[in-house]
């Protein structure tokens, strides 16, 4: 992998220089960096500022950037178009990282609310996503929990708070948009929305479908040091459906209202009658050992996930210097598992059903031309029930403040604090400051904040006991902590956009596993509750980490409507924890990484489009470039780099558009062929072609 990031690196350099030669011959067709440049971000402050102009520094993936590319779901968006995120699948499912941290510590939003449960991923309908924000650690006030390592905000094409005019839209008008995507595998995905607009009323529908079929690269596993045959899948088997509906009224005087919800409804299809082999030693008649290998079923059931949720809010517009917006949302998941024949026959269990309520008032005041200030208060509640215990709950008030302010003619500033009651945790407050310089062309920004996450009631309630290895909570759990500094430069003229930036992410008390002592379970009866168990953990405060970061992008828009360019993230993470040694029931301090995190990843990319009467073609070429990543468990997955080529096809016809789509999905058909439950690189199952038909009506 180091010869791949010189490489990468010298391709960097080597863009550089003949753009800038390409830049003096002629000036570049300026269309997509105009778009990219207007874009408009509110996941840093809550309030509206164009991207390049925003204090807090947040990353925007535009629609164009999702359809070029091929993206049907939210973990590819994220794969192929950032360098700071990273995701591993296994047969426990989808985990993210990002800049060094798990999905723990990162707050996923829709329209600025936050998604839970087990399937935040795959509940976003990608053919209704206006754009993605991206805002590295925990640079903002307006965000309580899980915010530490980061915060990734989609926002779908739904109606705006403030419904159209009855004068604008007196006639009833209505958008359909139709995407439809197949790759082998069995990979499909079908997405429709309906938006209709009539005076003051407006409504947005959506619907999508995903499916895809099981498949195993290796069909080996490795067992008693012997490669045996197994039915084991590298990735599984779904089916999903999705139903989104919103309705906003403008009710006048400068107020309207909102309804909203939505039903998920995901399904694994593992295969029935998949066979493994499992291993074990017999005394044979000379007194040796002989090893028997007894074939057993793979899956005894399916995995079930449901969620609903269902929201109204209301914003009132005072004045053009004030507003005030009230919102309540709740998310509700059940997860359960379908047995197939041997587990609970023709039954289900209930694995965990959650419940998430929210409701949030907030005003912004524009305090004369320099200052606009954010505040309001937040009430979360949750209650979280499993198949080894009833109901548990827990809530949390917060109140926050944010300011923007102009101090001089180039240079603005944020401050911020967050002030959090936990009903199990007590008090504490995460101020946060950002500056940001903007002589010319330049823009220089600066940020210190702090981040707190209060441990999950499945942190300190949740007991697995289906396994040889027994994990219990712990309601003695402290909430987590950081201190987050970030600085960054970034530079724009006609033709190049380029940044840098470099973090510390200073995160302590961190929560992880215990092995217990053999007297500590002693003393619990745990090895009398479960005899049978070979290792007995506790979830406890032992780690802590410091995560350093560099990032380096740089894109450039050349003649001819021609983009290319890529990024670099270093992610240098070391993480403090205690180990217990079993011969001395002693715990010593081990230092490692964090666990699934990645040294270096990389992207480059490069597109081209020309527009022929109503005719467009749009080309695109994407590479992910990915180190080793680390385990606690397995240790090091060896890196992979995987390219992907796109074309889309626009047809302007009247009062419609036919965009259809080919291309090739890994084309130097990059595969881990390593035995089945390996550390995987990457679960892709090789080189595919790809098909997508949309209809903008």
């Amino acid at each position: 992998m180091k010869h791949i990031y010189a490489v990468f690196i010298a391709l960097l350099c080597n863009i550089f220089f003949s753009s800038i030669v390409c830049a003096q011959k002629s000036v570049p067709d300026s269309t997509i960096r105009n778009r990219e440049l207007a874009q408009v971000v509110v996941t840093g402050t809550g309030t509206h500022n164009r991207a390049q102009n925003a204090v807090v520094p947040v990353q925007v993936l535009t629609a164009e950037e999702l359809q070029r590319m091929h993206v049907t779901s939210l973990e590819d968006a994220l794969k192929q178009l950032t360098s700071s995120i990273t995701t591993m699948t296994n047969g426990m499912g989808t985990t993210m990282m990002m800049n060094g941290l798990n999905e723990d510590y990162i707050l996923i939003l829709e329209n600025g609310k936050r998604l839970t449960g087990d399937d935040r991923y795959s509940r976003i309908n990608m053919a209704n996503v206006k754009r993605i924000e991206v805002l590295s650690g925990a640079s903002s006030a307006l965000y309580g929990s899980e915010a530490i390592g980061g915060v990734i905000n989609i926002i779908t094409t739904a109606p705006s708070m403030t419904a159209p005019s009855a004068d604008i839209h007196p006639e009833l008008k209505v958008d359909v948009i139709s995407s439809t995507s197949y790759t082998s595998k069995n990979r499909f995905t079908e997405s429709i929305a309906v938006n209709a607009e009539k005076g003051k009323f407006s409504s947005s529908t959506s619907f999508q479908h995903r499916q895809a079929s099981n498949w195993q690269v290796n069909q080996t596993e490795e067992v008693m040091g012997r490669l045996m045959p197994t039915g084991k899948v590298m990735s599984q088997g779904f089916h999903s459906n999705q139903l989104n509906q919103r309705f906003t009224w403008d009710v006048g005087h400068g107020v309207s209202v909102y309804l909203k919800g939505s039903f998920y409804d995901y399904h694994t299809d593992r295969p029935q009658m998949a066979r493994y082999f499992k291993g074990s030693t017999k005394k044979n008649a000379a007194g040796g050992l002989d090893t028997i290998y007894t074939e057993k079923e793979a899956y005894s059931y399916d995995l079930h996930h449901q969620d609903y949720m269902y929201g109204a809010g209301a914003t009132w517009k005072l004045n053009s210097k004030t507003y005030l917006e009230a919102d309540f949302y709740s998310d509700n998941l059940m997860s359960e598992r379908d047995s197939f024949n041997t587990f609970l026959p023709g039954g289900t269990q209930l694995t965990k059903r959650t419940h998430y309520y929210n409701g949030t008032v907030k005003g912004i005041f524009r305090l004369g031309s320099w200052n606009k200030l954010s505040a309001g208060a937040e009430y979360v509640h949750e209650t979280y029930e499993s198949y080894n215990f009833s109901f548990r709950t827990m809530y949390t008030i917060s109140l926050f403040a944010q300011d923007e302010m102009r101090l001089l003619k180039n240079l603005q500033g944020v401050l911020g604090v967050r002030y959090i009651y936990n009903r199990n945790f007590g008090s504490y407050a995460t101020p946060s400051v950002a500056l940001m310089y903007s002589p010319g062309r330049f823009r220089l920004r600066a940020g210190y904040s702090t981040g707190y996450r209060t441990p999950t009631l499945l942190q300190m309630y949740y007991e697995n006991d289906e396994t040889k290895n027994i994990t219990i909570g712990n309601q003695d759990l402290k909430p987590e902590k950081s201190n987050y500094y970030t600085i960054s430069a970034e530079y724009n003229n006609s033709w190049v956009n380029l940044k840098v930036s470099g973090f510390i992410n200073d995160v302590r008390d961190m929560i992880s596993y215990r092995v217990l002592t053999d007297t500590e379970v002693s003393a619990s009866g745990l090895d009398a509750k479960y005899p049978t168990a070979t290792k007995y953990q506790q979830r406890d405060n032992i780690d802590k980490a410091k995560v350093k970061g560099l990032h380096l992008s740089a894109t450039f828009y050349l003649p001819q409507n021609v983009r290319l360019g890529g990024a670099y993230t270093f992610t240098d993470t070391e993480a403090e924890t205690k180990e217990l040694n079993a011969a001395t029931q002693q715990y010593e301090t081990v230092t490692q990484p964090t666990d699934r995190s990645v040294r270096h990843t990389g992207r480059v990319f490069a597109g081209w489009g020309k527009t022929w009467g109503k005719y467009r073609f749009c080309i695109d070429l994407n590479g992910h470039l990915q180190g080793r990543r680390w385990s606690t468990s397995y240790g090091w997955a060896p890196g992979f780099t995987q390219f992907d080529l796109h074309t889309t096809h626009t047809f302007y016809l009247k009062n419609m558009e036919l965009i259809p789509g080919l291309g090739i999905e890994n084309i130097f058909n990059t595969r881990d062929t390593r035995p089945w439950n390996s550390n995987f690189s990457t679960l892709h199952p090789g080189r595919c072609v790809f098909a997508s038909f949309k209809i903008k009506l």
